[in-house]
C-alpha cells in the first residue's frame, strides 16, 4: 500500500503500528465480505464499516473512497493468484501441457471458491485501465512459463499466443462463476477443460 498523498487525489494510508495492521487486515475482510454478497456497486462503505465493527471514520482514515478499498482487495487478490499460477508452474514443470493447464484450472477454481470477490472486483468499472493491462501481461507471462516447460514444450511463439486464449477462459470461468447457476456453471466449466484438454492433446 502507498502512504498518504499530499496532493489532493486520496489515497490510501499504510499503518504503521500492529494494532493499525490488525484493523486494516479486518476492514479489508470485511470489504471483500461485503463485495462478494453485494456487488461492488451496490456496496457501502457503511456497510463494510458495520461488518468490520468500525467506525465509518476509521474506514475512511485507511481507505478514503470505495475505489482505493476495491484497488487494495484486488491488488492483495492478484498477488495470491499469482502465487498460485507460480506453484502450478512449478508442479506441472515436465508434464504435458494438457495435464499442466488441468492442473492451472483446478487451482484456480479453489481460488475463486476462496476468493469470492474477484470476480466482482475484476469486473467494476472504474478499474485503473493501465494496472490492469500490466496484470494481464505478468499472468500471461506465467502461463507461457507454464507451456515452455511442459513435456514437450511448446515453442515461446505458440506458447504466448496460447496463454492468450488460457487467460482469456480463465476470465471466462471468472464471470460463470459470478452468473450462472450452479449445475449450468459446473457443466460449462467442465466443457471447458475438456476444449483445453483437446487443444493441447
Amino acid at each position: 500500500m502507498s502512504s498518504q498523498s499530499s496532493s489532493e487525489k486520496p489515497a490510501i494510508k499504510a499503518p504503521r503500528l500492529e494494532r493499525g495492521r490488525a484493523r486494516v487486515a479486518a476492514l479489508m475482510a470485511a470489504g471483500a465480505g461485503i463485495f462478494a454478497e453485494k456487488g461492488y456497486d451496490a456496496a457501502t462503505m457503511t456497510e463494510v464499516a458495520a461488518r468490520a465493527g468500525a467506525s465509518i471514520g476509521s474506514l475512511y482514515q485507511f481507505f478514503p473512497t470505495k475505489p482505493l478499498l476495491a484497488q487494495a482487495l484486488h491488488e492483495e487478490m492478484l498477488e495470491k493468484m499469482a502465487s498460485v499460477l507460480e506453484t502450478v508452474l512449478a508442479e506441472g514443470r515436465g508434464k504435458p501441457a494438457a495435464a499442466a493447464v488441468q492442473g492451472l484450472f483446478d487451482r484456480f477454481g479453489e481460488f475463486l471458491e476462496a476468493h469470492p470477490a474477484f470476480a466482482t472486483l475484476a469486473e467494476r468499472r472504474d478499474i485503473d485501465k493501465e494496472k490492469k493491462k500490466q496484470t494481464r501481461a505478468r499472468l500471461r507471462g506465467l502461463i507461457a512459463g507454464l507451456l515452455t516447460s511442459a513435456e514437450p514444450p511448446l515453442p515461446a511463439a505458440r506458447a504466448e499466443a496460447a496463454a492468450v486464449i488460457v487467460l482469456h477462459l480463465i476470465r471466462a470461468s471468472v464471470m460463470l462463476k459470478e452468473s450462472d447457476e450452479g449445475p449450468v456453471r459446473e457443466a460449462a466449466l467442465a466443457e471447458m477443460r475438456r476444449m483445453l484438454a483437446a487443444y493441447f492433446a
